[in-house]
Formats: structure tokens, C-alpha cells, sequence
């Protein structure tokens, strides 16, 4: 596990306006995660930073973001919101591959609710640097018409009694074109505010980052 990371405020170009950034990056990073916060959040969300700190123990970096600018947020789960933010993430991703502390790690996308939807997408555009996408009481329906798009392993986090985003993210599992897997956790609502619940999150999502990125690790060294 990791004892020392470091952490720094960024600002980083993105149509639209600079988004305010937390980059938190341990020692050997294995990886890096990108969280994608739904409409209405940021990068101080509470959920993602309690998984964020999870990830980094583990010894993997994250990046958490301001897809919104705090004058024009973009409130609901609607269509009109993401396009916005979907191109504010791309600029991310690239900003991501440019970056030389960070180009060489393999990228990660965790979504939460309407972020889901997003970090979909995201793996969809950039298919050759996202390498996988966690999904957190996700929206997938929203980019229905993008999921056979999605490149890369997806996991789908779904709390037991959120039975509309259930309904949805089981759906979204059969249209996927990838290795994917829907876990349930139990006893847990869409905000995952029960005992127990967002550890279930966290420790789900870091063992499937882990995973993920320690298979595109050994591929990378083969086709060296």
C-alpha cells in the first residue's frame, strides 16, 4: 500500500474556461483515475473524495475535477447538460497524455450518476488512452446510442434499492460490446449514504482499476 503521495492544485485549459482541478499522486503510481462527478457536483463531492482516498492507499493517482463552472452549472439529469461537460472531459483526457508525470500511467474513468454517462463517452472517443470505466449509480441510458461504442472493461455499481438506475444499468450491460460486470451492493439507495455501502463502492472500484490496469501494464510491456 501507499504511505506518501503528493498533492497538487491545478488549473487546466478547457473550452469553455480553465476547470479547477486536485491532483493526488502516490509514490509508483499504478495508475491513474479520472473521476467524471454528475451534473450539479464538483471535485469536492464528498462520495468521490471518500473513494478517491481509497484508490490513492491503494497506490493509484486520481484526478478530481470542476466539470461545471460554478456560474453556469448544469442542474438535472438532462441530455442538454452533457455536451458541454462531455467536451470539457475530452480536453481532460488529452490534457492527460500531454501531461509527463502522467502520460505513461494508464487512465481510469469513475462516474457517478450523470457522470457515468460521461465517462462512457469518454471511453468511447478516446478509446487508445482510457482504459477502463467504473460507473457509480450511473446513467448509461443517456448515451443509449454510444455504449456499443465503449472499448474498454466497464464496471456498473449499483445500490439494491436504487431500482430505476438497476433496471437501467442492467440493460446497459446487455448492449455493452465489452467485458463488463453488474454488482449490486446490497442494501444500499443511489446515494449510498447507508453504513457500509460506499466502502463496498470503494473497494469494489479499486480492485477493478487494480485489475485493469495491471492487465494493460503487462500488455504494454508485451508489444515492446
Amino acid at each position: 500500500m501507499a504511505t506518501t503521495a503528493s498533492r497538487t492544485s491545478l488549473v487546466i485549459p478547457a473550452p469553455g474556461g480553465s476547470l479547477l482541478a486536485e491532483l493526488t499522486r502516490p509514490a509508483a503510481a499504478a495508475g491513474l483515475v479520472l473521476f467524471c462527478h454528475g451534473s450539479g457536483s464538483n471535485r469536492l463531492s464528498p462520495r468521490n473524495q471518500y473513494v478517491a482516498e481509497h484508490l490513492q492507499h491503494g497506490g493509484l493517482a486520481t484526478l478530481l475535477i470542476d466539470l461545471e463552472h460554478h456560474n453556469h452549472a448544469c442542474h438535472g439529469h438532462t441530455l442538454a447538460a452533457l455536451p458541454p461537460l462531455q467536451q470539457r472531459l475530452l480536453s481532460v483526457i488529452d490534457w492527460t497524455s500531454q501531461h509527463p508525470q502522467l502520460q505513461m500511467l494508464p487512465l481510469g474513468l469513475y462516474g457517478a450518476s450523470t457522470g457515468a454517462a460521461l465517462a462512457l463517452v469518454g471511453a468511447a472517443e478516446r478509446p487508445e488512452r482510457v482504459q477502463t470505466v467504473v460507473s457509480r449509480g450511473g446513467r448509461p441510458d443517456l448515451v443509449f446510442q454510444r455504449l456499443a461504442e465503449v472499448r474498454c472493461p466497464v464496471l456498473l455499481l449499483v445500490g439494491e434499492h436504487d431500482l430505476d438506475v438497476l433496471e437501467l444499468n442492467a440493460w446497459a450491460a446487455g448492449q455493452l460490446q465489452v467485458r463488463n460486470e453488474l454488482v449490486v451492493i446490497p442494501q444500499a439507495s443511489h446515494l449510498f449514504s447507508e453504513p457500509g455501502s460506499l466502502d463496498a463502492v470503494a473497494e469494489h472500484a479499486y480492485r477493478w482499476f487494480a485489475e485493469q490496469f495491471s492487465r494493460s501494464t503487462i500488455s504494454s510491456a508485451g508489444d515492446l
